[in-house]
């Protein structure tokens, strides 16, 4: 039996009903492409920034910290779904489209699973913001398209805003309190990597024709020491 959470309020039930109206206003071509982006696309966008970031992350003078940080993305979406398994039995939620008629699902095989909470919005807002510590850029854009993953499910008809609402809460929480922790084990080992063979997956190898900066002639003869740009305090960039 459903917890009274299933009995959805109003102002819930009508902005599902409102975003999932557009749905059925729309050509079937647009339907279709908000479906693949809000079951796939928008993951393997997500996906694609972690390897940019990656790339990015490797040339910093903090390269082990920020490679840490982002390896801490895929680690604490993987925990937030973990924790998602007994929200979701425990709330027992069922689909929007499985208490309240006139929905338009745009993707079937979810009738038999929970609704809350979204493990696309989860895992979308998960990696948004482990992305934002280490490089804020890249985290602004992934959390656009964490935004953009709500949407497209409650558009799709398989989710209420709360769902939405509840996975973004969940992968915030999951991702923040436990970074120090997490950081604490990760950082260590990114160090102790980058000294072993697997190292160029760590800090990116330096051209043959790259020159420390150090000392440099003056005109008079003399030596002029070069500015370096000091360490990057901070994890995000």
């Amino acid at each position: 039996m459903s917890t009274p959470l299933a009995d959805t309020t109003n102002p819930d039930l009508g902005l599902l009903y409102a975003v999932n109206g557009l749905a059925k206003r729309s050509p079937q071509w647009l339907d279709h492409s908000v479906s693949w982006i809000g079951e796939y696309g928008i993951l393997i966008g997500l996906a694609l920034l972690g390897l940019v970031g990656w790339l990015q992350a490797r040339r910093r003078p903090d390269a082990p910290v920020a490679v840490a940080g982002l390896l801490w993305a895929p680690l604490a979406v993987a925990l937030a779904e973990l924790a998602n398994l007994p929200i979701a039995a425990i709330v027992d939620r069922p689909r929007p489209f499985v208490d309240h008629a006139g929905l338009d699902v745009l993707v079937e095989g979810k009738e038999g699973t929970h609704s809350f909470v979204s493990d696309h919005s989860t895992m979308s807002m998960g990696i948004a913001v482990a992305l934002f510590l280490v490089n804020r850029r890249l985290g602004w854009i992934a959390g656009g398209l964490a935004l953009l993953q709500g949407f497209c499910r409650m558009y799709m008809g398989v989710h209420y805003p709360t769902d939405v609402i509840g996975g973004f809460a969940l992968a915030t929480a999951v991702v923040l309190l436990l970074a120090p922790i997490a950081m604490a084990v990760l950082v260590p080992l990114c160090h102790a990597l980058s000294r072993t063979a697997v190292a160029p997956l760590i800090r990116a190898p330096q051209s043959s024709g790259t020159r420390p900066r150090g000392r440099r002639r003056g005109r008079e003869g003399g030596s002029v020491t070069s500015e370096e740009q000091p360490p990057e305090s901070d994890l995000a960039a």
